[in-house]
């Protein structure tokens, strides 16, 4: 009977291999306690290394940006004194363009001698006549804009510049057309720029200081420039009024002429009712001709100059008739100029 009791009890007493007793599963307050130590314990760990990593994450960044700062500090270093050189070159062509185009001084000018000036104010009215209308290219262009005048009387305005070739034509013209309505004063005696500039040396006159006496017109003439140069450009002449500037603007520009006309000299406005804007004959016809000679064959009606500048000078003379009432009537009413007003009447 012991021994079966024995049995009973040791069997209640046995547990089967891996079963926790009741008193070891058993959680108390010091273990839950001492489990939450541990747990934080981990997570402040894991957020000390976190907080390292974000720390090593920045000083590579800043490591990296650094190198970067470096690197491009060294390219601009080599950089820099390229762009220096190619602004020094670029500059040196552009002022090569302008300046070293080639652009030269001409000869000085002087006063027109005597024989010259005699010669255009003495043309033949048989020449003026039997040249007519002549070798124009382009005559006066009808502009009918207000009237032009200077104390009462009608004003011809003259812009253009001593070196420029077609204005060294056309002044010939304008002088001897002007000769028939009184006398010039202080004209000059010069040539056109040498080449590179077209028609180049071209034997002409010059309007600088240049007066006219007369009781039908009044002539404001400009050169705005001498056939000198000076640091590359043509030096500095006679400068336009304002009011005179503004003509000049308006009437040198579409639609008076074309785009690519716009601010051509030599310009001439005569009476604010007829336009120049070019040169009215080809300037070829001087080429190679001295003063004298130019002069000399204004009174021959058969030469190539007479035929050019004298045909010219009647085409101008008809636009300047225009404006003064058919005076003088014995100019106005030659049949060289009323064959030239023919020719203005058709193209406009």
């Amino acid at each position: 009977m012991s021994s079966a009791k024995s049995s009973t009890k040791s069997g209640q007493a046995r547990r089967k291999p891996g079963q926790a007793s009741a008193s070891a599963t058993k959680r108390t307050p010091e273990r839950e306690a001492s489990e939450r130590r541990r747990a934080a314990d981990q997570a402040g760990g894991k957020k000390r290394v976190s907080a390292q990593q974000r720390l090593a994450a920045e000083r590579q960044a800043a490591a990296q940006a650094r190198e970067a700062a470096e690197r491009r500090r060294k390219v601009m270093t080599a950089f820099v004194p390229v762009l220096v050189v190619l602004l020094v070159v670029a500059a040196f062509i552009v002022a090569k363009a302008l300046v070293g185009s080639g652009a030269k001084s001409g000869k000085k000018g002087t006063a027109a001698a005597a024989e010259v000036i005699n010669n255009i104010s003495n043309v033949p009215a048989s020449t003026f006549n039997a040249v007519g209308a002549g070798d124009i290219k382009v005559v006066p262009k009808a502009v009918n804009g207000p009237a032009l005048t200077s104390d009462g009387k009608p004003r011809v305005l003259y812009v253009g510049a001593e070196y420029c070739p077609y204005c060294a034509a056309e002044r010939w013209a304008i002088a001897v057309a002007l000769s028939r309505f009184g006398t010039l004063h202080n004209v000059g005696q010069t040539n056109s720029a040498p080449a590179p500039e077209a028609y180049p040396n071209t034997s002409t006159l010059a309007f600088h200081g240049t007066t006219l006496d007369s009781p039908y017109i009044a002539f404001s003439p400009y050169e705005t420039a001498t056939n000198q140069v000076k640091n590359g450009s043509y030096t500095r002449l006679d400068s336009l009024t304002s009011a005179d500037e503004q003509l000049f603007s308006k009437y040198d520009a579409p639609p008076y002429v074309s785009s690519n006309s716009k601010g051509s000299i030599p310009f001439v406005l005569i009476g604010g009712k007829y336009l120049i804007s070019g040169a009215s004959y080809d300037a070829g016809v001087l080429s190679g001709k001295t003063h004298a000679q130019i002069a000399a064959a204004l009174k021959d009606p058969n030469s190539a100059i007479s035929k050019a500048v004298v045909g010219t000078a009647n085409a101008i003379t008809a636009a300047i008739c225009d404006t003064t009432s058919k005076k003088p009537a014995n100019v106005c009413t030659s049949p060289g100029v009323v064959a030239a007003q023919k020719k203005l009447t058709s193209s406009s």
